[in-house]
């Protein structure tokens, strides 16, 4: 069975700070109700979207996703 985005993401933590991958990684971990079981693309993306958060870029995300896609 294939890992959760979350799951993925989660491989950036404690990773080195300047790393957009990494604050990434570990906003994800502090926001509790993000979709944590979730393997959708657009489910994630409108969550990021409603977030505007700086922790959460799109651009970050559109990178984690291409990589999280092509496993």
């Amino acid at each position: 069975m294939r890992d959760s985005f979350y799951q993925f993401a989660l491989r950036y933590r404690g990773g080195v700070k300047a790393d957009p991958k990494h604050r990434f990684a570990e906003r994800v971990f502090e926001l509790h109700d993000f979709p944590k079981a979730s393997t959708d693309f657009h489910e994630i993306s409108l969550y990021i979207e409603m977030q505007a958060d700086d922790d959460l870029p799109a651009s970050t995300f559109d990178e984690l996703w291409e990589e999280y896609a092509s496993r």
